[in-house]
């Protein structure tokens, strides 16, 4: 891991953070995102004092704002002379208001911008690094959690509940990930996605008031396996619960609704 390079969106607070402490023992370079430059670098000075060998960088950019998505992977690429592994595990839950129904800075639907359009854009927007890096991974941070996407009501203008925008957006983020996948296949970089753990002790967890059922540290290491483990180097296009290799929703395998949802997500992500 010396000379790795890792980009972990999210890592200010939950498994994030647990993330950047893990690998941060293994070495190398941590690139951490959060949208908060107080608690940002409050992770940063912890990880480097987990790790003093270690080397952090940190990212500032909401998640919210595809224009600050867009400029975050402008300034990674021309900052970092490598890229080895992104993880996309930045979160909007289910909310503390549920049946309030928020909007990004581009007028979407808020769960779909963060959890979706956010995690693509910087993905598509850092492939060139990836690519140059290989071989690369990408994991993608989704969850059990998953609810069709009706695309005569894409943005929940009808309808709308947060856990349902979550759980929807969610299954919106494996869709992308095996089109990318597919995309991808023969260039060295793998991209997968996965449910970490069920209920973890998390802020979006008890936001929503749902009762944590285990630690972080429970969706940490099926996370830190697709990013490391040698005997999945070749592994792509995968859904996993936890560590097992199993079946996402069903509409994430109808190639038409998947059509559609790519076409929807490059018009809007510009």
């Amino acid at each position: 891991m010396s000379s790795h390079t890792t980009l972990i969106t999210g890592a200010t607070q939950g498994m994030g953070r647990g993330i950047a402490l893990d690998l941060a023992t293994r070495g190398g370079t941590l690139l951490l995102h959060g949208r908060d430059r107080t608690r940002l670098d409050a992770v940063a000075e912890k990880v480097r004092a987990a790790a003093p060998d270690t080397t952090v960088r940190t990212y500032l950019a909401d998640l919210a704002d595809l224009d600050q998505v867009h400029a975050m992977a402008a300034r990674i690429r021309a900052a970092e002379p490598r890229l080895d592994a992104l993880v996309n595990n930045a979160v909007a839950g289910g909310g503390a208001e549920p049946l309030r129904r928020e909007l990004s800075r581009q007028g979407h639907e808020l769960r779909f911008a963060v959890n979706h359009l956010a995690p693509y854009a910087l993905t598509r927007d850092l492939l060139p690094l990836l690519i140059a890096s290989a071989p690369a991974r990408v994991v993608n941070v989704a969850s059990i959690g998953q609810e069709a996407v009706d695309f005569d009501n894409v943005m929940l203008e009808h309808d709308y509940e947060g856990l349902r925008a979550y759980c929807r957006s969610k299954l919106a983020m494996i869709m992308a990930t095996f089109e990318l996948a597919a995309e991808l296949d023969g260039t060295g970089v793998t991209v997968n996605t996965l449910h970490p753990a069920h209920l973890m002790d998390t802020e979006g967890v008890r936001a929503y008031g749902l009762t944590p059922a285990v630690g972080v540290e429970e969706g940490v290491r099926p996370t830190v396996r697709l990013l490391l483990d040698p005997d999945l180097e070749s592994t792509t296009g995968r859904y996993f619960d936890r560590f097992t290799d199993t079946r996402a929703h069903d509409q994430a395998y109808d190639l038409r609704a998947r059509e559609r949802l790519m076409s929807l997500t490059q018009s809007l992500i510009g």
